[in-house]
């Protein structure tokens, strides 16, 4: 899978993030403090990262900064993200099915490797819901967006 990463600063699971997804076999791009010459203030870094995902240079994201929050706030702007702030496996576990999230929003300060692993595993081994309810409020997504 390809995968784009983007981290403010290189502090916390940054770098582990990349080495763990590159582990587990995943095509992995970076961006802002992760790559030199980029913006590397968590807006334009998670801008980035999930610009990748909406216009398919990568089927994935995951965004960080400080706590996570303006990670994910950043990259729910760009049309067609659904990013998900996971501070633990189960609600990764929840992002994927009921949100058919497709950005993994993690915080560098609160997100220990042992908890990293469990979140990606989480987040991995999930799908998108086929119920009705799920499968309409995500398509309600696209048209708050639209409107």
């Amino acid at each position: 899978m390809r995968i784009s990463v983007a981290a403010d600063e290189r502090v916390g699971v940054a770098e582990a993030v990349v080495g763990e997804l590159r582990r587990r076999g995943h095509d992995v791009r970076t961006h802002g403090a992760l790559t030199d010459g980029e913006r590397d203030d968590w807006a334009w870094a998670s801008e980035a990262a999930a610009r990748d995902v909406a216009e398919g240079r990568a089927d994935q994201a995951v965004v960080c900064c400080w706590t996570g929050t303006g990670a994910s706030i950043a990259a729910n702007k760009v049309p067609g993200v659904r990013a998900a702030l996971c501070l633990d496996s189960a609600t990764a576990d929840g992002a994927r099915k009921w949100n058919d999230a497709n950005a993994l929003a993690l915080s560098l300060h609160s997100t220990s490797e042992a908890e990293l692993a469990e979140i990606l595993d989480a987040w991995f081994a999930g799908g998108a819901s086929e119920d009705a309810e799920d499968v309409a409020n995500v398509a309600h997504l696209g048209e708050i967006e639209r409107a």
